[in-house]
């Protein structure tokens, strides 16, 4: 059998996913040439060769399937960060310092700072206006923040993807 690519594989291009069969494929069939001699007429041979045609068939369905895993995970991932708009508050947690207080035997403990706070961005900014015959700037205009532009576009294409996703794909442990 000449399935080579199983589910959850990183995915291959369409180029590495031809080669690696053509290997495949060629290191099988030196063994027909030397067991059967001409191969094209012995009927086990023409056999393997149709069992090779689903298998690669198989083959280019689970490597479509790991691209749509990774695509599915790299947005999962994408979603999860915060927005820019709305910014992150700081995340603390208490660790033990292995010390103990003498008097009462508890541990000691300290605040760590885990994940630290980002303010959210200012939803508007001031862009220069520049006359296009001088190019000298001529004034200011408020325009949206073109990294809450980005972001929120991001958001929106990963989104997107995973609405787009097939269960089949979002179940995969």
């Amino acid at each position: 059998m000449t399935v080579f690519l199983t589910p959850g594989d990183k995915p291959m291009s369409y180029r590495q996913a031809i080669k690696r069969g053509l290997r495949h494929f060629n290191s099988e069939k030196a063994q027909w040439v030397r067991e059967t001699g001409i191969v094209m007429a012995d009927p086990d041979y023409m056999a393997w060769a149709a069992q090779w045609l689903t298998d690669n068939q198989q083959n280019e369905q689970i490597n479509l399937f790991n691209h749509g895993l990774a695509n599915y995970r790299k947005a999962l991932t994408r979603l999860v960060q915060y927005e820019v708009s709305v910014g992150r508050d700081e995340v603390t947690e208490q660790l033990e310092t292995g010390e103990f207080d003498e008097a009462t035997g508890d541990p000691i403990t300290e605040t760590v700072i885990v994940v630290s706070a980002v303010e959210a961005l200012d939803a508007t900014v001031e862009q220069n206006i520049i006359d296009e015959a001088t190019g000298e700037v001529t004034g200011t205009e408020t325009v949206p923040n073109p990294l809450i532009v980005a972001d929120e576009a991001e958001r929106a294409a990963a989104q997107v993807v995973i609405d787009n996703t097939p269960a089949s794909v979002k179940g995969f442990g």
